[in-house]
């Protein structure tokens, strides 16, 4: 059997590539590469070389138009971010001496995570630990569930609709979604409104509002209202398409409880349907195959008691 420390490709390896290689992919190319990390582009150039050659692969296909990443490379740049993400756990998790929860928080979330019980026990954890640190990152839900596999947060909330194998999900809580227009519509202000009243109109939403999406169901819901095929506008931030929406761009959907204050500002005008509303689940979504530094393991058990301990009813916001 071979031993970790005897695998010759591990010691010949320079680490840097790694890192360089990372940053190579996230920035999309030599020049920005290159200005991300402060060097010249032949540097970049260089490191990608000698990646290259040490995995005796092709890892970037590019010219000067044109850029892209093998199916190696593929594998690569997630190996390195998971590498990537356990090493920034080292500082804290070396730290995390004695009885005092200390450490670094990194929760990445979709754009329209809005939860009174994610707020609570977030308030209630950072009364009782004060000296943790945290960072907050949006993203698609995508996304937040890829950071979430390569190991680079403590754990994502977002929409699931293909589940990555080998992490952990639950249910944090369910929101439903209603249709809304801007003050400058034709139906702001009208009431006894019908699903009919909303037939031909522009719509907007969402990227990830697809067929395949998690919120393929507000598409289901246009095409009951018979409303344009196709999106007017879309967006990964929930601000924006409410921006979109009260613009007049489009009519777009919402969660009706982030929309409530809105409504009552007069800056939305909630549409039909009033009844049968899409419901969407928002996750915690964690890696089990994660080392949990003190801060993350409390945070993380106290987040599964509530879920627990709090029917889902009352983590239902309609």
């Amino acid at each position: 059997m071979t031993r970790p420390y005897e695998q010759r490709f591990a010691w010949n390896l320079d680490w840097n590539l790694l890192r360089t290689f990372m940053v190579l992919v996230d920035e999309g190319g030599i020049t920005p590469a290159a200005t991300f990390l402060g060097l010249k582009q032949p540097t970049i150039s260089s490191a990608l070389k000698r990646l290259e050659a040490q995995v005796g692969q092709r890892l970037i296909n590019r010219s000067s138009t044109h850029f892209s990443v093998t199916p190696l490379g593929e594998v690569l740049y997630r190996e390195a971010c998971t590498i990537f993400g356990t090493v920034m756990q080292l500082p804290t998790l070396l730290d995390a001496a004695g009885d005092k929860v200390t450490g670094h928080v990194a929760i990445a979330l979709a754009s329209h995570v809005i939860s009174p019980h994610l707020d609570a026990v977030l308030e209630r954890f950072n009364a009782a630990h004060p000296d943790v640190t945290y960072s907050l990152s949006i993203a698609e839900s995508e996304e937040v569930i890829g950071r979430v596999a390569q190991n680079r947060v403590s754990f994502g909330v977002c929409l699931v609709s293909h589940p990555a194998a080998g992490l952990e999900y639950r249910v944090l809580y369910r929101e439903y979604f209603g249709h809304y227009c801007g003050p400058g519509h034709r139906l702001f202000g009208k009431t006894g409104l019908k699903l009919r009243d909303l037939r031909d109109e522009q719509a907007v939403s969402f990227q990830t509002d697809t067929a395949a999406g998690p919120l393929f169901e507000l598409a289901r819901l246009r095409q009951n209202a018979e409303m344009r095929p196709g999106l007017k506008g879309v967006s990964s931030s929930l601000s924006e398409v409410r921006r979109l929406i009260m613009s007049n761009v489009g009519i777009g959907a919402l969660p009706v409880h982030v929309a409530a204050r809105d409504v009552a500002a007069g800056r939305l005008w909630q549409l039909p349907p009033e009844t049968g509303l899409p419901t969407i689940d928002i996750h915690m979504v964690s890696n089990p195959a994660r080392t949990l530094n003190r801060a993350e393991a409390v945070l993380t058990d106290m987040l599964v008691a509530e879920i627990t301990d709090v029917p889902l009813s009352e983590r239902s916001y309609s």
